[in-house]
């Protein structure tokens, strides 16, 4: 790529950025602004999508990732910070971060639901010093067919997730390599 296209695609990147409104996080977030905006990320997809709403019925905790933040040109990363909850209150928080190598240009936020549905997944995360997604507990990322017929009789694994609000200029999401860590707070 010539000097000019790499300028002309970092000023863009720049640009779609600034036009969603995306900031990286220049802090942690207070945990009661944190555990607010969970709660109501949570409360909307347990109303949206009937199987959150079987899982979330069973499932021993749940993490909540409300807002995750990914940008990239080539070289792209990705973090946020969410709260676990076990019989709807707070347990403990999170963040969650990754890094990505490849075609890939572009800003977008999204969030995401982990439904841990054993004690055993659950010490994964709680018992470690990180937990990184695709390494330990099998993880079942639910897409929106999945999202409408699946049963608690069908939901076997450890782990289900759900990716939600996603807005954006960046193709795919992925959480495969993301590494979770617990936040001191």
């Amino acid at each position: 790529m010539n000097r000019m296209s790499l300028t002309h695609a970092a000023a863009l990147l720049l640009s779609a950025v600034m036009a969603l409104g995306l900031a990286l996080p220049a802090g942690a977030q207070g945990t009661a602004a944190l555990d607010a905006s969970a709660q109501r990320a949570y409360g909307k997809l347990v109303a949206q999508v009937p199987t959150a709403r079987e899982l979330g019925k069973t499932a021993v905790a749940v993490l909540v990732f409300p807002k995750i933040t990914k940008a990239g040109f080539v070289i792209g990363g990705q973090y946020g910070e969410g709260v676990l909850l076990r019989s709807g209150k707070p347990a403990g928080y999170y963040s969650t971060a990754g890094a990505s190598y490849g075609l890939q240009a572009g800003a977008q936020q999204f969030g995401y639901a982990m439904f841990f549905m054993h004690e055993q997944a659950l010490s994964a995360l709680t018992e470690m010093d990180g937990f990184e997604v695709g390494v330990g507990p099998s993880v079942v990322v639910v897409d929106q067919g999945m999202g409408k017929s699946a049963t608690s009789i069908t939901t076997k694994d450890d782990i289900y997730a759900f990716i939600f609000s996603q807005k954006g200029l960046m193709a795919g999401v992925g959480l495969q390599g993301n590494k979770i860590t617990k936040l001191a707070k």
